[in-house]
């Protein structure tokens, strides 16, 4: 089931003076179940991409269609009980615990008064389990590590309840063994949820190996498939101009010339 798609999207930034295009006849499907890695070079624009598919960032043209409607006829309060966001900005200063920063989650549903319902703590505990997380709960969130962080983020998310989880860059701070841990987090979160998540990543290899699709951006277009056919359509090799790093088609991943 597709949770949102675009339909002749076209993104970048926009003033008075000019518009400043950063890809354009954008055409993705985002569908219930589905681990889903959005990949290319530095700076080519996946975290404006992202910002438009949330409704963060305005298009310059074209649609972003979340369960069928425009996303931009939500309301913030709706829009946060169908989409949420972990972004790599680091979070403020506080003295919350694991398990009150995981609550947070719970925002778009408590009252006024940000009480907990009997739903809302069945929904953290729920995320607690599935990451897996808690021994941490009573600890602060500024004293775990990085890689215990992502996860405590995730179960925000998570607690959150939304169809579609949308992360940007969750892996940049972690080392190869928590890096693989969290995207192996990820892909088992969509087939025991059922949600659609949506990450980018400059870690094509890992995200070839564990994406159910991807998203590859490049200087000329944007490409969604299984990772399986865009190794096989010769994508990835045009991903890089640069004659110092080669993509293997055989092996499926990128080697140093």
């Amino acid at each position: 089931m597709n949770i949102l798609q675009t339909q002749n999207l076209s993104i970048g930034y926009s003033s008075k003076a000019q518009k400043k295009v950063i890809a354009s006849d954008v055409s993705i499907q985002l569908e219930q179940g589905k681990l889903i890695g959005l990949v290319g070079a530095n700076g080519i624009g996946k975290s404006t991409l992202l910002r438009t598919l949330t409704g963060i960032q305005k298009s310059l043209s074209g649609t972003v269609l979340l369960n069928e409607k425009p996303i931009e006829s939500f309301e913030s309060l709706a829009l946060a009980q169908q989409i949420s966001v972990v972004l790599t900005e680091k979070l403020p200063p506080s003295n919350l615990t694991v398990y009150e920063l995981i609550a947070l989650g719970r925002q778009p549903y408590t009252n006024w008064l940000g009480k907990l319902t009997e739903e809302d703590k069945i929904q953290i505990e729920n995320a607690i389990s599935l990451t897996e997380i808690g021994l941490l709960i009573h600890q602060k969130y500024n004293e775990i590590s990085d890689g215990q962080l992502q996860k405590v983020l995730v179960a925000r998310a998570l607690a959150q309840d939304t169809p579609l989880i949308v992360l940007d860059e969750p892996a940049t701070h972690l080392d190869l063994l928590h890096k693989v841990s969290l995207f192996k987090l990820l892909k088992k979160l969509t087939v025991e949820t059922q949600k659609c998540i949506l990450f980018s990543t400059h870690d094509i290899d890992l995200a070839i190996q564990l994406s159910d699709e991807m998203i590859v951006m490049t200087k000329e277009k944007v490409l969604q498939n299984q990772p399986c056919n865009l190794i096989l359509d010769g994508t990835f090799s045009n991903l890089f101009s640069s004659e110092n790093i080669l993509f293997d088609s055989e092996k499926g991943k990128f080697i140093i010339r």
